[in-house]
């Protein structure tokens, strides 16, 4: 029996390049196996609706999600991973940047034992204020979370379905897939693309997206070091403000009982403050602490497990 692929295809104003998308998916895709491609209209303002149908009236293996508004290309993965069926998944941008033509290496990657495999735009065909952000945004990326890939963001990657079962898209988090899948324990690996230059359209990016890449990369960062332990975080912070706090303390007292006047000394503020703080950042991490046992009381996760015999 041949397995089924599934492509992810998010869409937001592509009417001119799909028909030529579809077409050039069809002809790369291997011929053992099945195809299943979903396009997930994000609230274009075009045709591009009207172009998913008319493909869907002559080939039944396509398929049209179509959001009441622009939701962004997180919530497009998200829904298109909810109604994938195939074995492995494929996602790739619906403006043709993302060659077709790599799908065989995408399936040959996976079938070599990997979960995920990324996408690498060696020789990115966009404008230079385009990659000098993005190799920072990559740099900053890989330090913060430790999985060494040259290109967090580029959305032509492939996935086994246990994947895209395991972990949720959010926000901005599209461009932390791998990093998510990686505290998952699953296997990634990188191979090189080829890069189309842009036919039609315009990019729908602008530099506000890096501002929030900066935030998500700070929450990804945190999630991957101390989500099941928020205690390890907030609990050194917590001892060094109240260690601090209390020497100060102590100093102070020490030349209160000399007969030193302590009323009006700035540090008395600054020891009370850190103490203050210390016990609040204990109590945030108990807090989290408590969060993540009830959480995993009410939802046991089996993602972790590779087999059971």
């Amino acid at each position: 029996m041949s397995r089924l692929i599934s492509f992810v295809v998010p869409v937001y104003n592509e009417e001119k390049s799909l028909e030529i998308l579809y077409d050039k998916i069809l002809e790369n895709m291997p011929d053992e196996y099945e195809t299943e491609i979903i396009f997930v209209n994000d609230g274009s303002t075009d045709q591009s609706a009207t172009v998913i149908k008319e493909i869907i009236a002559k080939d039944k293996r396509v398929h049209l999600i179509s959001f009441r508004k622009n939701f962004g290309k997180a919530m497009a993965l998200e829904s298109g991973f909810r109604n994938a069926h195939g074995t492995i998944v494929i996602t790739m941008d619906a403006d043709l940047q993302d060659d077709p033509v790599e799908i065989p290496n995408f399936i040959a990657k996976i079938d070599e034992g990997y979960d995920l495999v990324s996408g690498w735009k060696e020789k990115r065909q966009d404008p230079l204020e385009k990659r000098l952000p993005s190799k920072l945004f990559n740099k900053v990326t890989a330090k913060l979370s430790g999985v060494q890939l040259h290109d967090f963001n580029c959305g032509y990657k492939a996935y086994r379905k246990e994947v895209i079962d395991a972990i949720d898209v959010y926000g901005e988090l599209h461009r932390y897939i791998p990093v998510l899948a990686h505290r998952k324990g699953f296997r990634i690996a990188e191979i090189s693309v080829h890069h189309n230059k842009r036919q039609f359209g315009k990019s729908k990016y602008g530099f506000e997206r890096y501002l929030r890449g900066l935030f998500d990369s700070l929450t990804v960062a945190f999630l991957g070091k101390y989500y099941d332990r928020p205690m390890h975080l907030f609990g050194r912070g917590g001892l060094l403000c109240g260690l601090a706090g209390g020497i100060i303390c102590i100093y102070l007292l020490v030349l209160k009982l000399m007969g030193n006047a302590i009323g009006g000394r700035p540090l008395l503020v600054l020891g009370v403050l850190l103490l203050v703080l210390g016990v609040q950042m204990f109590s945030t991490g108990f807090i989290g602490d408590m969060i993540v046992d009830a959480t995993y009381r009410r939802r046991y996760d089996e993602s972790h497990i590779k087999e059971k015999i």
